[in-house]
C-alpha cells in the first residue's frame, strides 16, 4: 500500500500545481461560487467524461486525464466552500487558500488510505470507466442532498461525497498514469 500512497501524493501533487497556476493567474474566482454550482462543475466533468468513454468521439483536443484533475480540484474547492462560505473577495490569500487545499488533499490521503486498507485496494480490479460511473452517482447523490437543503436521513452529507469524488478521480489518475508507463516499456 506504501505505492498507493506515493502514487496519491504524486497525483495530488500535480493537481495542487495546476490549482496553484489557475489560482496564479484568475485569484480565487471560484469563492463567488455556491457548493451546487460547484458540484455542477463536477457533472460537468464527469459527464463529459462518460461521453468520451461511451461513443470515443472527441470533438474538443482535451483529455480524459485532464477532467479527472478538474474533478479532484473541484472537490477541493467544494471542500474549501462548504468550510468558508462563498464570498465576493477574489483577492483571498493565495497562501491561506492552498493551505486549505493542502489540509483537504491530506485529509483525503488519510481516508483513502483507511478505505483503501478495509477494501483491499479493489479500485485497482475495476475498469476506469466503471469508477467513473461511481463519481457519476457520487455526483448525483451530492445534486439529491443539495437539492434536499444538506438535510439526510441515514447518509454521509456533501463533503463525505466531495471526498469520494475527490479519491476516485486520484484513482483513475493512477490507472492512467500505470497503462502510460506501460505502453513506454
Amino acid at each position: 500500500m506504501n505505492k498507493t500512497s506515493e502514487q496519491f501524493g504524486n497525483v495530488i501533487s500535480e493537481c495542487r500545481d495546476l490549482f496553484s497556476k489557475k489560482l496564479q493567474d484568475y485569484g480565487a474566482a471560484w469563492r463567488v461560487l455556491r457548493p451546487s454550482s460547484i458540484t455542477d462543475q463536477i457533472y460537468i466533468k464527469v459527464n463529459r467524461i462518460r461521453t468520451l468513454q461511451m461513443t470515443d468521439v472527441k470533438m474538443i483536443d482535451e483529455s480524459e486525464e485532464g477532467e479527472f484533475v478538474a474533478i479532484v480540484n473541484y472537490s477541493i474547492i467544494g471542500l474549501i466552500q462548504l468550510e468558508k462560505g462563498l464570498s465576493d473577495d477574489f483577492n483571498e490569500n493565495k497562501e491561506e487558500i492552498l493551505k486549505l487545499y493542502d489540509d483537504y488533499a491530506s485529509k483525503a490521503h488519510a481516508l483513502m488510505e483507511k478505505k483503501n486498507h478495509d477494501y483491499g485496494e479493489a479500485w485497482r480490479d475495476m475498469r476506469i470507466s466503471s469508477i467513473t460511473d461511481l463519481i457519476y452517482q457520487k455526483v448525483l447523490r451530492t445534486k439529491q442532498i443539495e437539492d434536499n437543503q444538506g438535510k439526510t436521513l441515514v447518509s454521509e452529507g456533501l463533503d463525505a461525497n466531495y471526498f469520494d469524488m475527490l479519491n476516485y478521480a486520484v484513482f483513475c489518475l493512477i490507472k492512467f498514469s500505470e497503462q502510460n508507463h506501460q505502453k513506454q516499456l
